[in-house]
């Protein structure tokens, strides 16, 4: 059973507030048209329950007397200074006393000479005199009335409420940090956690010679983590009529893969982060080497010599996509360095004719330019107020048959950022990809999540979309009030 307080004069301090729970019901934001939700009917109430959490409206526990708690309002260095700059000063009988005695040890020798001129010593005038100089006592109407020990109690509570200070308490010193016990805050309503964001738009990638389709990947590597940072987004350049000799294994082609722009979000900037590019065509027999000796060998301006060599080429082409159209082989690759097109592209105090005159540049113009100017370091590395770069990469890389995996690589990326001899050994394949590269809208249109779900806004169905990469942070993200509103599950098979 319950127990009922007892009346008292501290009541209101033992009783809860009636009034300070709040419960507020707020709808939960979707930024997709879509919820990312599995299309059965009918599923196990397991797992109802626990995609409830991930779609459920945000119920909202909210205290009205908040603010009075200890672990909310804590008594700090700073907020102490500031209420007592508007207290009052404090006088207390005991400091009052102390004064007039002082005062009265001052004033007594000038009362006695006073009293020694103006009367005689050991005289009753003395007397009279400081009785008709004092002042009266003040009047106590209710001293002889008759009062119970309740109404008292009752006039001398009330006596002690005039004129008292609210932040009486303030006057104690604050607690030392390390030793506080409590720390209350109110959380923010959880959302999903994205770094700083950069838009990848490929325009056209060309070759000397036209026989076979051609497919690029793009993706984020940190060469210092020795991770790689996003997944593979993957764009098609080719023209209809590459395109047409892959129609037979895809017959229904979906939006999704005409995809031309990429979004990447990097939690963690640093300047060893790279944009590694590479390029694939359709699975042939042979070594990769032999597969790429045609690319690097003939020229455009050698096609009519070269007729009949071509014309086999393609004939070859159109038999391998006929029979392998569904898989892929390594074909060449490069690397963009982000910190360069960060400290050739972010200086705002430059002129715009330098600004044009650098972007009308190559690459490796630019390269060697960035180089020059930039200085290595964490504070240069913000991709969220660079200006947007066009970029045309004309160094590839042939990829060779024993150096596919990672670790080689990472050995290549670290070379890139120094004068090695290791990428003059590598032989080059002759290939033009123009790209742009520019910081990402807050909310972009036309875009697609990594699930392949509409993002709003999304006017129009179709239209050729956009879409965000998923992030593989190189470190574990302690953001607070941030969380995976859907977890995301991948199996990569690396074959």
């Amino acid at each position: 059973c319950s127990h009922t307080p007892e009346p008292g004069p501290l009541r209101q301090l033992l009783e809860f507030p009636s009034d300070d729970l709040e419960l507020i019901l707020q709808e939960r934001e979707c930024t997709t048209l879509e919820p990312a939700l599995p299309e059965e009917d009918t599923l196990d109430g397991r797992v109802r329950d626990a995609l409830a959490v991930c779609t459920d409206d945000w119920l909202i526990i909210q205290r009205r007397w908040v603010w009075h708690f200890s672990g909310t309002t804590p008594h700090n260095s700073e907020r102490q200074r500031e209420r007592q700059r508007g207290l009052v000063k404090q006088a207390f009988e005991l400091d009052e006393a102390a004064t007039s005695d002082r005062q009265d040890e001052q004033d007594d020798p000038k009362r006695r000479s006073v009293s020694m001129d103006d009367t005689p010593r050991g005289s009753w005038a003395s007397s009279v005199f400081d009785l008709k100089n004092s002042s009266p006592d003040a009047l106590l109407p209710c001293l002889l009335e008759r009062a119970t020990a309740e109404d008292v109690d009752h006039r001398n509570a009330e006596c002690r409420q005039q004129g008292r200070n609210p932040h009486f308490l303030a006057l104690y010193s604050a607690p030392d940090e390390d030793e506080a016990v409590e720390r209350c805050s109110l959380p923010e309503v959880p959302r999903e956690h994205t770094g700083q964001r950069i838009m990848v738009k490929c325009l056209s990638l060309k070759f000397e010679i036209e026989i076979e389709p051609i497919f690029g990947t793009l993706a984020l590597y940190d060469v210092k983590e020795k991770k790689k940072i996003s997944e593979n987004f993957h764009f098609d350049l080719n023209s209809d009529q590459m395109k047409s000799l892959l129609r037979p294994h895809n017959p229904h082609i979906a939006i999704s893969t005409l995809a031309r722009s990429a979004i990447f979000s990097i939690t963690y900037p640093s300047p060893d982060i790279f944009l590694v590019i590479k390029l694939e065509k359709v699975l042939q027999q042979g070594d990769i080497g032999e597969c790429c000796e045609p690319y690097m060998v003939m020229k455009e301006s050698d096609s009519t010599k070269h007729k009949e060599k071509l014309e086999k080429l393609r004939q070859q082409a159109e038999q391998a996509c006929g029979r392998l159209g569904l898989y892929r082989m390594p074909f060449a690759w490069t690397a963009i360095h982000l910190l360069n097109i960060v400290s050739s592209m972010g200086g705002l105090e430059r002129s715009d004719s330098d600004s044009d005159t650098e972007r009308k540049g190559t690459w490796n113009e630019r390269k060697k330019k960035g180089l020059e100017r930039m200085s290595v370091g964490d504070d240069v590395c913000n991709f969220t107020n660079f200006r947007p770069a066009t970029l045309t990469v004309t160094n590839f890389f042939k990829q060779e048959g024993d150096r596919l995996s990672d670790e080689d690589l990472y050995k290549f990326l670290a070379d890139m950022r120094r004068p090695s001899s290791v990428l003059r050994r590598l032989r080059p394949v002759t290939a033009q990809l123009k790209i742009d590269i520019s910081p990402a809208a807050e909310a972009p249109s036309y875009c697609l999540s990594p699930e392949l779900l509409h993002v709003k806004p999304y006017p129009d169905l179709r239209v050729r979309p956009t879409k965000e990469v998923l992030e593989f942070p190189a470190r574990y993200v302690y953001t607070p009030h941030t969380t995976n509103l859907y977890k995301k599950g991948f199996i990569f098979l690396i074959i």
